[in-house]
């Protein structure tokens, strides 16, 4: 068992370390401040390449696997949500159409996505079915070589700069299908602003990306712009949640390492009493059990991105990796605002902005709760509880 990076692995590392350290603190203070997506960030990742890291060679990326994914997102985690959630969807969201759409959509789509001319947001949740996805309401209708789509969305992000949607919708009502799951079809098609309303919505923290709702109304979509088959878009969409959950959690576990950094920095250089706070117990040993923690979550993450990679079962693993380094960075960041004192509650020490954006991924993509009532189901054998 080899618990070290290959030389590609530190090479892409390096790599990206690079072009995040050309966006300081101060770049995402006022993007975060401003509500302004981070074009240039966003810009520097597909001008060298890294949107298509985990696209197939034969799509134009570069066929990395998710070991090496969660190794770019851990490091672009240092940087915060805003940073992770400005690539999210350009370099993972656009899977279903790598692995399920047909070689005239991936030549048309791929190449826009990796050179980021196109942007793409992801059109899922839905203001009455939360989380039960199997009960979304936006409905398709078929009319000869297009569907007509009304409905709505929410928590869509980047709706503001995307040009792209990947939709889910019905075809087939809850009703009337076999099984709560069947009857769902998902397209990649325009986010037409004619058809489609996008409203944002104000939050708590990772402000620089936006978030919104949206109202469709009879949005046209061609034929041409269906991924797959009709009815099967709910069994394309769990297709890409192992791997969602793998790089949340990356992510999450880049961003506890910045905070992290922060509060053992400071505790080293703030005097009080006439000695540093670091050489307090108290201060201490919270941080250094926070450092455990991490060890352990970088084990979690790497064995679920090993699994993956294999083609083994890692659904369990994925949702506990996701959970504990989740739980952690909520955890961490507390503590680094503790640390830090009255200047914790400062935007200009930066931790008060990391501790705003811990509490996202304990909601999202999928809540604590609900990852615990898979890991009860699926590695425990309890009975399902949902």
């Amino acid at each position: 068992m080899d618990f070290n990076l290959t030389s590609e692995q530190r090479s892409i590392r390096d790599n990206i370390a690079r072009i995040c350290a050309k966006f300081d603190d101060a770049y995402w203070y006022r993007k975060d401040l401003d509500h302004a997506f981070p074009h240039e960030f966003a810009k520097a990742f597909a001008d060298a390449g890294w949107f298509g890291a985990i696209f197939p060679e034969s799509c134009g990326g570069a066929g990395l696997g998710m070991t090496e994914a969660a190794i770019i997102m851990q490091e672009v985690g240092r940087l915060g949500f805003n940073a992770c959630s400005a690539l999210h969807m350009n370099m993972f969201g656009c899977m279903p159409v790598v692995k399920f759409g047909s070689d005239e959509q991936q030549k048309r789509h791929l190449p826009r996505i990796i050179d980021g001319t196109d942007r793409a947001c992801f059109g899922v949740t839905e203001p009455d079915a939360g989380l039960d996805t199997t009960h979304i309401t936006t409905f398709a209708r078929r009319d000869g070589d297009r569907y007509i789509v009304n409905g709505r969305k929410v928590w869509t992000s980047t709706a503001q700069v995307a040009n792209k949607i990947l939709l889910l919708t019905r075809t087939t009502s809850f009703a009337d299908s076999k099984r709560p799951s069947h009857g769902m079809t998902l397209f990649y098609t325009d986010l037409d602003r004619s058809r489609v309303e996008v409203r944002q919505i104000e939050k708590m923290g990772r402000n620089a990306v936006d978030s919104n709702a949206l109202f469709i109304e009879n949005l046209e979509v061609p034929i041409e712009d269906r991924i797959g088959e009709e009815g099967r878009g709910f069994h394309y969409l769990l297709s890409g949640l192992n791997s969602e959950r793998i790089i949340v959690a990356a992510g999450v576990l880049g961003a506890t390492r910045y905070v992290m950094d922060k509060a053992v920095a400071y505790a080293k250089d703030r005097v009080v009493f006439g000695r540093p706070i670091g050489q307090n117990q108290a201060i201490q040993h919270p941080l250094a059990e926070l450092w455990i923690h991490q060890m352990a979550g970088e084990l979690m993450l790497y064995k679920s991105a090993a699994l993956y990679d294999a083609g083994e079962e890692c659904g369990a693993e994925v949702n506990a990796a996701k959970y504990f380094c989740a739980d952690l960075f909520f955890r961490a960041a507390t503590r680094a605002v503790r640390t830090h004192g009255g200047f914790g509650y400062a935007k200009e020490f930066h931790v008060e902005r990391y501790f705003r954006e811990s509490i996202l991924p304990l909601v999202a993509p999928v809540s604590q709760e609900l990852a615990l009532s898979y890991v009860a189901e699926r590695a425990l054998g309890l009975p399902k509880s949902y």
